[in-house]
């Protein structure tokens, strides 16, 4: 058995451990290149070295532990991918004969289709086909290996991925059948999905820093799909995601009283219906735009404003929410509890405190003219948005207010907050996103993790109301979007920064990263996203009712696909036999006529005459067999041809030479 074959797993493994590194723990991933290097090692030698049994379940051992600390269990999404990944490394490390590399190759198969439960992004997709491919090239390698090397055939990896890529393009018409007309049914059992995992960059807590780390990101949080035109203007965008009121001196949590469920009555609502549709497959919290209701019975809103989805859910479809405008909802068993927003169950922050009380009796004890007063105060403060304020501690809100003025969204959220509560008021803080901007092909609006933001809202007459403190710092950063602040501010950064800030704007990075997003954002919408309804939806506009009709059009085109499969391989069978007719009849012209292939006279004889009449007649033999093969072997190639070509040319000479020294024979 060729070497080649064994390198086959080289880059099959490669992909596989390349394509988990971010669902992996890093100790079950370290144990994995030990196999992987163990391998390669063993491979280079020119020889298949053994691995003893006991260092491959040492390897095995090693594996399983780092599996259960990792998941507590082996069963499961991620516990189970990670299993069946821990055996093909393992029956790969072991294999040493040609039933080993089958199993290998053919469970190769099935591991790389189990990727699929990490993700069905378009990236993962080329993964796996390209282990699809890599399988196929082994496979293939073994069922042919040893007939060309009885033929003495050079065994080329170049050739291998050729006829391989060969095949499946002749299988991509019959994909491309079954996937649009194949009934899509339901699934018999749902995949147990993994809790606890961090969900588009947002936490249930705040604490300085969080959002910070966010908005260096360029990464995709969430699209949204609608008319975008019946949406409210880019500053009024504020896409919500939780509430925060519960705050200990140094973080900001979610107090349970707000995940109380609410009911509204939907019906009597004149809402705009918009699609929500996240980067990451796996959902908690919806960020929904202000004012927004679910749509969908599988979603839940709550007290707090927020919407989750009643139970944990794993898919790339887009949710269907509607925005009600700036109305405020009235919630059917709402319950009103104001005493939490209005606590103060943390060390105070005196010269807050002090500020709060001058600020309240200025302002004759309204709140409206408070809360404008407050952010008077911030604009006149010289207060500075940054997103490197440096660390905090003790008096954080004295320090920040009063010594550092420097912070992000969070840092003036979180004051305002306190301001607020000094005076008596209820308040909360609020996070989310703000803003985003418009996708290549104009309609869908993209939110990234850099709009990650923090803002407030003071309950007036009734009525929770939004207040952004960080628009009276930085008024640019709500209405032209952070990813326009930052190309124009980079002193935000600070000085270490910036500069690999610039780095990062070149507009080939920028542009790359954005039609990646639409890429996959398509491939999502497009391949993933066909279910049940889309393709009730198709059929219908082919003018497909009836299951009948369905069924008999899915027939009927699969029998025309394999006749006209079944006519190209007749046409590619004549097309080269018409090339061997035209070599023997340029061949035939140059004998005399008693020589001439006669009607009812097949090739083999012809030539068996013919080889009568000279002494040397190798030639004679190898041009029948080469003759057979071309005609009868699906195993011939280019130079086949031209050896057949050569051979016609030597026999022409040997019957030269022939009828020089003597009269041809003749039966």
């Amino acid at each position: 058995m060729t070497s080649v074959v064994y390198f086959c797993l080289i880059p099959l493994l490669v992909l596989i451990f390349t394509a988990q590194l971010v669902y992996m723990p890093f100790t079950l991933l370290s144990v994995w290149g030990v196999m992987l290097v163990t391998m390669i090692w063993r491979y280079s030698q020119g020889r298949i070295v053994p691995v003893s049994k006991w260092i491959t379940a040492a390897f095995v051992l090693c594996c399983l532990a780092a599996i259960y600390i990792r998941f507590k269990s082996f069963w499961g999404v991620e516990a189970g991918v990670a299993l069946l990944s821990t055996c093909l490394f393992a029956k790969c490390l072991e294999s040493k004969n040609i039933r080993d590399l089958l199993i290998s190759f053919n469970f190769g198969l099935f591991v790389s289709a189990s990727l699929f439960l990490h993700s069905q992004s378009f990236v993962m997709t080329c993964a796996v086909l390209l282990c699809l491919i890599f399988c196929f090239i082994g496979l293939y390698r073994i069922q042919t290996t040893k007939f060309l090397s009885q033929h003495n055939k050079k065994i080329s990896i170049k050739n291998d991925l050729k006829l391989v890529t060969k095949f499946l393009t002749i299988a991509i018409p019959f994909f491309i059948v079954l996937f649009i007309f194949f009934p899509r049914l339901p699934p018999l059992w749902r995949v147990p999905i993994a809790s606890g995992q961090a969900v588009t960059g947002m936490s249930d807590r705040m604490s300085p820093g969080d959002i910070a780390q966010l908005s260096q990101s360029s990464a995709l949080a969430f699209r949204i799909l609608g008319d975008l035109k019946q949406l409210p203007q880019r500053q009024d965008m504020y896409w919500r995601a939780m509430v925060l009121d519960d705050y200990d001196g140094a973080v900001w949590t979610n107090n349970a009283i707000n995940q109380t469920p609410v009911h509204y009555d939907n019906e009597r609502l004149k809402a705009i219906d918009y699609q929500y549709l996240s980067a990451e497959p796996q959902q908690t919290w919806i960020m929904s735009l202000e004012h927004s209701v679910p749509a969908e019975s599988t979603y839940q809103m709550y007290a707090d404003g927020s919407i989750k989805a009643r139970r944990m859910i794993q898919s790339n479809q887009p949710i269907h929410l509607s925005w009600i405008g700036s109305k405020d909802l009235k919630y059917q068993n709402a319950e009103t509890n104001l005493q939490h927003t209005q606590q103060l169950n943390f060390p105070l922050q005196p010269n807050t405190q002090i500020l709060a009380k001058q600020l309240w009796q200025q302002s004759h004890a309204q709140p409206e003219l408070y809360i404008k007063n407050v952010l008077q105060w911030y604009r006149q403060q010289n207060f500075v948005y940054t997103l490197s304020p440096g660390i905090l501690s003790g008096n954080r809100t004295d320090q920040f207010l009063f010594e550092t003025k420097k912070g992000f969204c969070e840092h003036y959220a979180s004051s305002f907050v306190l301001l607020m509560r000094y005076a008596g008021l209820p308040a909360r803080v609020v996070i989310g996103y703000q803003g985003g901007q418009m996708a290549p092909d104009g309609q869908s609006w993209e939110v990234r993790q850099l709009d990650a933001h923090a803002w407030s809202e003071v309950y007036i007459d009734g009525i929770w109301q939004r207040v952004d403190p960080t628009a009276a710092i930085a008024p640019q950063r709500v209405d032209e979007g952070m990813q326009q602040y930052l190309q124009q501010n980079d002193h935000i950064w600070g000085e270490q920064t910036s500069h690999f800030w610039k780095q990062q704007n070149f507009n080939f990075v920028k542009n790359l990263r954005v039609w990646t997003d639409y890429l996959g954002y398509q491939w999502q919408n497009k391949v993933v996203g066909y279910d049940v309804d889309r393709q009730k939806s198709f059929l219908s506009k082919l003018g497909i009712f009836s299951i009948y009709t369905y069924a008999l059009i899915m027939i009927i085109t699969i029998i025309v696909l394999v006749a006209l499969f079944a006519v190209w391989l007749w046409f590619r069978n004549i097309k080269q036999r018409s090339r061997i007719e035209r070599d023997i009849l340029k061949f035939q012209k140059k004998l005399p006529q008693s020589l001439k292939r006669r009607t009812s006279e097949t090739f083999k004889r012809w030539m068996f005459r013919l080889a009568q009449n000279v002494q040397q007649q190798e030639s004679f033999d190898e041009i029948i067999k080469t003759y057979e093969k071309l005609t009868f072997s699906r195993q011939s190639t280019p130079e086949d041809h031209i050896k057949f070509k050569q051979l016609l040319k030597d026999c022409s000479s040997e019957l030269k030479r022939a009828e020089k020294t003597c009269h041809p024979a003749e039966n």
